[in-house]
């Protein structure tokens, strides 16, 4: 198990009130927008096919310590019974709502119950699939490294790796190690933001993504 980033690290000892105090201030300004969002996606879910509209999964945290995710869905039930792990834009399983939710990064919206809980950061390295964070780990020396800190809805990765090459996302996670700071969130955090204005995420043709 690697060491914390806050013992060889101090700048990591904003994440905490950082997260925190951008959660409560933005469902404090934003309240009709997250209302709006929080009504309105999972009754487009559940219209579409009467299923189930969220989406669980154990995801690799900080440290290697295993945790549960949570997402909307946005591909059919039992996709993985139905096709391989790698999606691509034209994949059938992926729903019409789903490729809304993908373009927009909507789906990630329930993961913020795992930045209230401490599980996950706004800004940090993608949590993994165990099984793909297993095989990674055995395939790049040290890749465990890039979880000294919680794992981000977005990061330097989640933003620049178009292609989700395992590499580059290694490169990047511990680029933002070293970089880590609050003005880099922030900058992050906003660049996040206009990407799901202009729906500009999910364009990669090979990307593991889950449901």
């Amino acid at each position: 198990m690697s060491e914390s980033v806050s013992s060889s690290n101090p700048r990591a000892h904003y994440k905490r009130w950082f997260d925190l105090s951008l959660l409560v201030l933005a469902h404090l300004l934003l309240f009709p927008l997250w209302a709006s969002l929080w009504a309105v996606i999972p009754f487009l879910i559940w219209l579409e096919d009467r299923k189930s509209v969220f989406y669980r999964q154990k995801r690799m945290g900080k440290n290697g310590k295993p945790f549960n995710v949570i997402k909307f869905r946005t591909m059919v039930i039992d996709a993985e019974e139905q096709g391989p792990a790698w999606t691509t834009d034209d994949d059938p399983r992926v729903t019409r709502v789903g490729r809304i939710l993908r373009r927009t990064a909507l789906d990630e919206l329930p993961q913020i119950i795992c930045i209230w809980k401490g599980d996950m950061s706004f800004v940090g390295p993608r949590p993994l699939d165990l099984n793909e964070h297993y095989a990674l780990e055995e395939l790049i020396p040290g890749f465990e490294k890039r979880l000294k800190v919680q794992p981000g809805l977005t990061g330097l990765a989640q933003l620049h790796d178009k292609n989700d090459d395992p590499f580059e996302k290694f490169r990047y996670d511990m680029q933002y190690l070293k970089k880590l700071g609050l003005i880099l969130d922030v900058r992050l955090i906003l660049h996040s933001v206009w990407n799901t204005i202009i729906a500009r995420w999910d364009r990669r043709s090979g990307k593991i993504k889950s449901k």
